[in-house]
């Protein structure tokens, strides 16, 4: 536990640039989702974005039932930070759920030229080998994975934002592992049912905290 307090300690010291993407681009994304904000979500975005806009990384924990516009946030701040030119992770507990991540991303940057990728156990070793190297030169700009991210092979070039999805289906190593290799890394938890000990770092200040408890 104080080595986890630590690392939050030592966040909080680190400076790192704003994320200021083109304002017409990004509001051009926006308006592609096809449906209309909640006043939740409408809030949810104005934190998130305020911390991307800001020096310091952020640490925030989004919360919200299944259904309620969660993914299409962390999809809004891996745009913003992508289109500023640093790599996004998106962290999923099982194969089943990077895939359908994959899918969804796709399809949302389908008008944009990101590069998006994907590492499971489902990967065939020749495409796992290219995504590494993307990683690794900056060539790919998202990738998607399961706990496969969190292994010592994975070298980012210019690490930007973590996207932890139903964090509490994972261990604090393999989210402490990402953030030790980069600890500067913005970084948004999401969940539905969050553990204990993640909301008792949001309560006691460690992590930001939204919530989006309206239904679409």
């Amino acid at each position: 536990v104080q080595d986890l307090l630590n690392l939050y300690v030592k966040r909080h010291d680190f400076f790192r640039a704003p994320f200021l993407p083109d304002v017409e681009i990004e509001s051009d994304f926006l308006s592609g989702f096809p449906y209309k904000d909640t006043s939740d979500q409408v809030s949810a975005w104005n934190d998130i974005s305020c911390d991307l806009s800001s020096n310091s990384p952020m640490d925030r924990l989004l919360c919200g039932d299944v259904g309620f516009g969660k993914t299409e946030l962390a999809m809004r701040a891996a745009f913003k930070v992508a289109e500023a030119g640093s790599q996004v992770a998106v962290l999923a507990p099982t194969t089943i759920l990077a895939e359908q991540h994959l899918r969804t991303f796709t399809e949302r940057f389908a008008e944009y030229p990101f590069t998006i990728r994907c590492l499971s156990r489902l990967t065939a070793t020749r495409e796992e080998r290219e995504t590494l190297e993307g990683i690794a030169r900056g060539t790919v700009d998202i990738v998607v994975g399961t706990h496969r991210l969190a292994q010592a092979d994975i070298h980012f070039d210019n690490l930007g934002l973590l996207v932890v999805d139903e964090e509490q289906r994972f261990g604090v190593k393999h989210k402490e592992t990402i953030k030790k290799m980069t600890p500067n890394v913005d970084i948004i938890s999401v969940s539905a049912t969050p553990i204990p000990r993640t909301l008792y770092t949001a309560l006691t200040g460690a992590k930001d905290l939204s919530n989006i408890n309206t239904p679409p």
